[in-house]
């Protein structure tokens, strides 16, 4: 037995399937039903059963799923102390943070920087990655904390809204598309699109609305941040649909934008884990952090803050 083993165990009881485990997990399902297999021949014990495509658990299952999740917590602790410990003691609070590619690169060096002046001692980590990363640091305890679009995608998170936005279209500078007020799916015949991969949420909105256009998207490239979408967009490569909020933080590059329309709107807010409240500190830091955000955009960028 071991601790992948029993993250496996214990992602597996939580979603419900090996499909949602990995997702959690960041593995493949193929990994995840290994761990799980590993996991009951070490242990001799049948711990799911399926039944009509689901993995139900037996019996054994939830009488170990306590002391489990009380191993796996205590790991948790171990790795956040050593963590502590190398970043020079207990005096120093650590507070790991999440939040997307393009937001860690354009702003938080200097949202760092102001909070640190604030709370002198403080030690902050930043995860840089799509919202799905974000939300699997949380659940593993590799984030205390991380900004989120909404509603969350997995279950054992709480999550507060903050603020919302909108997708637009950006466009080079002096392409046809800058003449319109609005862009939409049947202005996109034929034009080569950036597009983020097909594991975002925007995608899968942006490829419904070409299939409810009966219109097949012309995709140039697909990359995994808004900002490389929008360095793209700025070299000539094509056009792209993406958050208005973090496209923003781009607006020096040669690129232009429009609202995108069939509508796809944005909340985004802080997510934490549902049985372990954030912290003063990480309260603070979060309103520091929404508050730097609304600082930095245009009205148009961010509709309103919740």
């Amino acid at each position: 037995m071991n601790f992948k083993q029993l993250e496996a165990f214990q992602a597996i009881m939580a979603s419900g399937s090996t499909t949602g485990a990995a997702q959690r997990l960041d593995l493949s399902q193929s990994a995840v039903s290994r761990l799980l297999a590993q996991f009951e021949e070490d242990l001799g014990l049948r711990l799911f059963v399926r039944e009509k495509g689901r993995l139900v658990p037996t019996n054994e299952a939830q009488a170990l799923l306590q002391d489990a999740q009380g191993l796996v917590d205590s790991a948790q602790c171990f790795r956040r102390h050593s963590e502590q410990l190398r970043l020079g003691g207990f005096n120093r609070p650590l507070l790991k943070v999440a939040v997307p590619g393009t937001l860690s690169q354009q702003l938080m060096p200097s949202v760092v920087a102001s909070f640190v002046r604030q709370h002198p001692g403080v030690v902050l980590e930043v995860l840089s990655g799509s919202y799905s990363d974000a939300e699997r640091a949380v659940l593993s305890r590799e984030a205390d904390m991380g900004l989120v679009r909404l509603p969350v995608e997995m279950a054992g998170l709480k999550a507060t809204a903050c603020l919302e936005s909108e997708a637009v279209c950006i466009m080079p500078r002096g392409h046809p598309l800058e003449k319109l007020e609005t862009v939409g799916v049947l202005d996109l015949i034929d034009v080569s699109l950036i597009l983020l991969g097909r594991q975002r949420l925007i995608r899968h909105e942006i490829d419904m609305a070409f299939r409810q256009a009966r219109v097949l998207p012309r995709v140039a490239a697909e990359v995994h941040s808004v900002g490389v979408a929008c360095g793209f967009v700025a070299q000539g490569l094509g056009v792209s649909i993406v958050n208005a909020l973090l496209a923003s933080y781009c607006r020096d590059m040669n690129f232009v934008s429009r609202p995108f329309r069939p509508r796809i709107a944005y909340q985004l807010g802080i997510a934490s884990l549902e049985k372990a409240p954030l912290s003063a500190l990480g309260d603070a830091f979060s309103q520091h952090l929404i508050d730097a955000i609304m600082a930095a955009v245009r009205p148009e960028d961010c509709t309103r803050r919740i």
